[in-house]
């Protein structure tokens, strides 16, 4: 029962009611200010007062608006669900291509040169001594690196998917998600540094047939070490983008993923690096330093718990949000194990400079799409629930031809590969000293590359984001790191082809 509001009460917001229906609406209530009439949802989903012939507009809203109206937020969930239906989940959106382009082009490029200059340090640090001794640190980088995807990233979407949802507009409860979240991140990147370094052991060990103690602990120390200063130091940044794309009025979904993987690679690298090359340093004299290190951040994890805990969502993901990261961490892994195999042939070693830049791209476009899908889920449908289209066996096709907001982003997204990737391509070249070329052979294997490994994730993310919702688990918690994961994978194996057959051929990659 809703009692309407009086002819001075009464408030219409910009668009929701057409100008012929509010003029009949103000008459038909100055006739009755003060009566009581019931209100109810009629057959197509509007409210409609009983005996009279008031029908409302309803305003459509979907997940690629400039930033959601605080109005939608108390709409219910049936009103969106029985939209949804009627209209496959996507709508007419109201943000243009145009409009999605220039938000998403910015932090792309700027994700692209942080990923140019993590592959120019990686080719610098190579040479230390610390990665020439112990070699097992490179299959440490795709999955240190990796986290970015697991856990930043992935922080990223959640946060956007609570802006656009209206679950940050109190600030008690903002704040409350905010420290949850931070606190479980910072659990994970503990758990994950430790799991990730046991994972490059044991990888390293089946490799070579030998692993000293002494390398397993500086494998161990460097790893969390990294996790845990990198994870603190990006999510507090993160929170600050997505805290700031709110107060603009620029959706999230489109700049966050990617600005959060714009410094992630570099910083990552460079804690790594510089804590591997420390704890290498005095290895041989105080090796029980590294033994303090690691119990003091193992100390940490009660800490972390306890404050996870203070928060419903964080708390639910305390129990459920393991089994992604460590998956794609393993599979990072097995990606990390293909690039130590690569760096250790003076013949592919050149591979060290573009493997952030190929994974880095591929992990970033993909994870906007994954975000915008499930916002766009979240808003739409409850979990379970999935558009028409969507529960029959899937199509490659229904990820890029259609009129959803969905499909727009999935076209623009494939078409920014191949000028992204030209442009960071010369900039590798630059940093180089400017003095070669990109061989053309090498450029187009490097793009065809590229360009596979992007439309493979973006088909794998609009099968992978449904499935899990419509399984009853929420993508922005379980797909971004495993697609991530896979282009580090994918990207690896990819470009390690190319440098094996330009080799084969005898093509140098420069001129």
């Amino acid at each position: 029962m809703v009692v309407p509001k009086t002819q001075d009460e009464e408030q219409y917001p910009s668009g929701s009611v057409d100008r012929c229906t509010s003029q009949q609406h103000r008459s038909n209530l100055s006739s009755t200010q003060h009566s009581e009439t019931p209100q109810h949802f009629n057959s197509n989903g509007n409210i409609s007062p009983v005996n009279t012939s008031i029908h409302y507009e309803p305003q459509e809203y979907t997940e690629t608006d400039f930033l959601l109206p605080s109005k939608l937020y108390s709409s219910s969930r049936f009103s969106r669900s029985t939209r949804a239906k009627d209209e496959g989940g996507s709508g007419a959106p109201a943000e243009s291509i145009c409009s999605m382009l220039l938000q998403v082009l910015v932090p792309f490029l700027l994700a692209g040169l942080g990923t140019v200059s993590a592959g120019m340090l990686l080719d610098v640090v190579q040479n230390w001594d610390v990665f020439q001794e112990i070699t097992e640190i490179f299959i440490l980088v795709p999955a240190v690196l990796g986290m970015k995807g697991n856990l930043e990233m992935t922080l990223a979407s959640r946060l956007s998917t609570a802006v656009n949802t209206g679950k940050m507009e109190p600030v008690r409860e903002k704040w409350m998600l905010i420290v949850g979240n931070l606190a479980l991140k910072q659990l994970q990147a503990t758990v994950l540094g430790l799991l990730a370094s046991l994972m490059a052991t044991l990888l390293g060990w089946m490799a070579e047939g030998k692993m000293p103690f002494h390398h397993l602990m500086l494998l161990c120390s460097a790893s969390v070490s990294t996790a845990f200063m990198a994870s603190l130091l990006q999510g507090i940044i993160m929170v600050g983008v997505i805290i700031g794309s709110k107060r603009l009025g620029i959706n999230p979904d489109n700049v966050a993923t990617p600005l959060a993987a714009s410094f992630g690679d570099l910083i990552t690298l460079a804690f790594l690096a510089c804590f591997s090359q420390w704890f290498y340093s005095f290895i041989d004299f105080y090796l029980y330093a590294l033994y303090l290190v690691d119990l003091l951040f193992l100390c940490l994890i009660p800490v972390w718990v306890a404050i996870a805990s203070k928060h419903p969502a964080s708390h639910t993901l305390l129990r459920t949000g393991w089994e992604p990261i460590i998956t794609a961490m393993v599979i990072s892994s097995i990606g990390g194990l293909i690039l130590d195999k690569t760096v250790s042939d003076p013949n592919l070693a050149a591979i060290i400079v573009y493997a952030p830049v190929i994974n880095g791209i591929g992990g970033n476009l993909v994870s906007i799409q994954s975000s915008r899908i499930s916002t766009n889920l979240h808003l739409n449908f409850s979990p379970g629930e999935v558009p028409e289209d969507r529960k029959s066996c899937y199509s490659p096709c229904r990820t890029f031809f259609g009129s959803g907001a969905n499909h727009r982003s999935a076209q623009v997204l494939l078409l920014l590969v191949i000028p992204g990737q030209l442009v960071f391509l010369h900039t590798i070249h630059l940093m180089k000293g400017g003095h070669t070329l990109p061989s053309p052979l090498f450029t187009v294997a490097f793009l065809s590359a590229s360009l596979i490994q992007v439309f493979s994730l973006l088909c794998i993310a609009d099968c992978m984001v449904h499935c899990l919702w419509r399984r009853g688990k929420d993508p922005d918690s379980y797909s971004i790191p495993y697609l991530t994961a896979l282009g580090d994978l994918l990207g690896t194996a990819l470009l390690s082809l190319v440098f094996l057959m330009l080799w084969c051929i005898g093509d140098l990659g420069s001129v």
